[in-house]
């Protein structure tokens, strides 16, 4: 009898298994399916790809790495401290995770808009339909992720280790910089390759703020939208295949950084 109730257990885990593994290897294949690998190739000859490519891989590196440059600290805040509205705060630096991406945009369009918004972009920085714009819209929503990411990273790390540095005579930036962040080595790579992997596939907020000029603020998201648009089926899934082949690499990259560290 429990071998009978074992075995409709593990049916059930080993059914739901392959549905989901399913439904993933559908997808893949049906974009390998529909283009091919040698008409996906031949599709890079095309300018416009290339650009889109090109564009995504700047933007995402330099969202990323500015969502570390302040993430890092803001994360450690969050989770060494506790400071009146503290808890607010991490509340509202979680807002752009659960917030819908246009929304997010149509927020920032609207500051631009305002007179601080314009004084901005009169003497400091465009941002609106610009290359600056897709940077700032992918950096708000990779920041929330990274911080998220990191404060789970900075609570695992025993705070003992920091107070025994300080003891022997370091500052508590000196503790920081020697002991907690190469015991967070891992975790802050991870946020990094995660918060690249985000500002990667990010559409909403850019096209919304930046919008979507062909040759100009066309990232990959942007340019599979703009080839749908113009029925240009090929185009399209040959960009959402190096999209996924690229979101694969990354998935991959943070699992092994992940097991490793366990």
């Amino acid at each position: 009898m429990s071998g009978r109730r074992n075995w409709g257990f593990y049916t059930v885990i080993a059914f739901a298994l392959a549905l989901s593994l399913g439904l993933i290897l559908t997808i893949l294949l049906s974009q390998l399916g529909y283009s091919g690998i040698e008409q996906s190739l031949n599709s890079f000859l095309d300018p416009g790809i290339r650009h889109a490519i090109f564009l995504s891989l700047l933007t995402a590196t330099g969202s990323a790495i500015l969502a570390l440059l302040v993430g890092i600290p803001a994360a450690y805040g969050l989770a060494r401290y506790r400071f009146p509205g503290s808890l607010v705060v991490d509340v509202l630096l979680d807002l752009p995770i659960v917030l819908s991406p246009v929304a997010v945009g149509l927020s920032m369009l609207l500051f631009f808009r305002s007179g601080t918004g314009q004084w901005i972009e009169g003497h400091l920085l465009r941002f609106v339909f610009e290359i600056p714009g897709i940077l700032l819209a992918q950096f708000i929503v990779a920041l929330a992720l990274t911080i998220r990411v990191l404060k789970a990273v900075f609570q695992n790390i025993d705070e003992r280790y920091e107070q025994v540095a300080c003891f022997l005579g370091c500052t508590p930036w000196l503790a920081f910089r020697k002991v907690t962040l190469p015991l967070a080595g891992k975790g802050i790579m991870a946020a990094f390759i995660l918060a690249w992997a985000r500002s990667m596939g990010e559409f909403g907020a850019t096209v919304t703020l930046a919008g979507a000029v062909p040759g100009k603020t066309e990232t990959i998201p942007v340019a599979i939208y703009l080839r749908m648009a113009r029925v240009d089926i090929s185009g399209a899934v040959s960009l959402m295949i190096v999209l996924s082949f690229i979101s694969l690499l990354v998935l991959f990259g943070v699992r092994i950084l992940v097991g490793r560290k366990g």
